[in-house]
């Protein structure tokens, strides 16, 4: 077998995985609001049984990717669930790559509407362009890319974060507001579950081919350790940033803009943009995760397989980012705990040929 590729060190690893997962949601701070903060303290054990899951699926999905020198995220699943039922969790996965893609395109349509008060077809082509092109350099391009990225957005969440904070101190009064609020779930352990489970569902379709390419299975650890220790300590301040000031933001669509404007104008249009830049991380990693399902097409027409997929998610994507997400994450969060429970099983169970297959490699 080919010697792996000694240039995907622990940093990309985690810096990749973390921009697979932070798109508009997690950055705009809507989610964090509606998985973690309207849950008030409870909130707080809800964010660290996220991140552990984080840590544990994300590097099972690594390592059996590694183990089965992966090329798409299909035979990670088909090993860990089955034929049958990994037949179905596979339809689910490219039906919601290609779902989350289109949300991509239509959340940067917003951004463009709502922060630059442009025309959000400015918003969606040059979302789908800046994907495309990205995609095609294949899996080396969307890494270097993710990798650039994320940085600069971690930064700039942390700033926000830290801001809206030191401005208005979380009192009693903010966590009387959070008993009047609806959150994503009944309670703060589902909230967590399915936050982790519908963020994995997207960044399996990366890590699986990603843990392929790793020389060392340590990389893989560190890797995941760091990736989730990153989410963790993202969602942690947008957490407390959004909880300090609960009043304000418990409406409003994207509260982190919000409290960006609070600093000034321009630090809005910074973190507006620092917004775009996470749904490109999260919208590249769902084209390319689809595109390389598509094993069944010929390599030679993978250029017009990345085409075709960027128009009709661009066509898709005039349905709207709110309608998107609204119906197609949580549903497919609770199609994850399936998958959660194949890997698992893979992991105690298959975990004799999983060691054999990492010693030929």
């Amino acid at each position: 077998m080919a010697k792996r590729p000694e240039h995907l060190n622990a940093l990309k690893i985690a810096a990749t995985f973390i921009g697979t997962i932070v798109g508009a949601g997690f950055a705009s701070g809507q989610e964090v609001l509606q998985f973690f903060s309207a849950f008030g303290i409870y909130g707080l054990w809800g964010i660290l049984l996220a991140t552990v899951l984080f840590f544990v699926f994300g590097y099972m999905i690594l390592s059996i990717g590694r183990a089965l020198s992966a090329t798409s995220y299909v035979e990670v699943v088909q090993y860990s669930n089955g034929k049958y039922l990994g037949a179905i969790i596979d339809l689910i996965i490219t039906v919601f790559l290609f779902g989350a893609l289109a949300a991509m395109i239509a959340g940067a349509g917003a951004i463009f509407v709502e922060q630059f008060h442009l025309s959000a077809w400015w918003g969606t082509i040059l979302m789908a362009f800046l994907s495309l092109f990205t995609v095609i350099k294949g899996m080396k391009g969307v890494i270097n890319a993710i990798s650039l990225v994320v940085p600069a957005l971690l930064i700039a969440v942390l700033f926000i974060a830290i801001y809206g904070i030191f401005r208005s101190p979380i009192t009693f009064a903010d966590m009387n507001v959070t008993n009047g609020l609806v959150g994503a779930a009944p309670n703060w352990i589902v909230a967590a579950l399915n936050y982790a489970s519908f963020n994995l569902v997207i960044a399996v379709a990366i890590l699986a081919p990603m843990g392929a390419n790793a020389e060392k299975q340590s990389t893989l650890l560190w890797g995941a350790l760091l990736g989730a220790g990153g989410l963790g300590l993202g969602v942690l301040a947008i957490y407390f940033s959004v909880l300090s000031n609960i009043s304000e933001v418990a409406s409003i669509e994207v509260p982190m803009i919000f409290i960006a404007s609070l600093i000034s104008p321009i630090i809005q249009i910074i973190f507006a943009i620092v917004l775009f830049a996470a749904v490109f991380s999260t919208a590249v990693s769902n084209l390319f995760g689809f595109v390389s399902r598509m094993t069944f097409i010929d390599q030679k027409y993978r250029v017009w397989v990345i085409i075709g997929t960027t128009i009709a998610a661009f066509a898709v994507s005039q349905v709207g980012f709110s309608a998107l997400v609204t119906y197609l994450y949580p549903a497919v969060g609770y199609g994850g705990f399936l998958f959660f429970a194949g890997l698992l099983y893979a992991w105690f169970f298959k975990k004799d040929f999983t060691k054999s297959q990492e010693k030929q490699t």
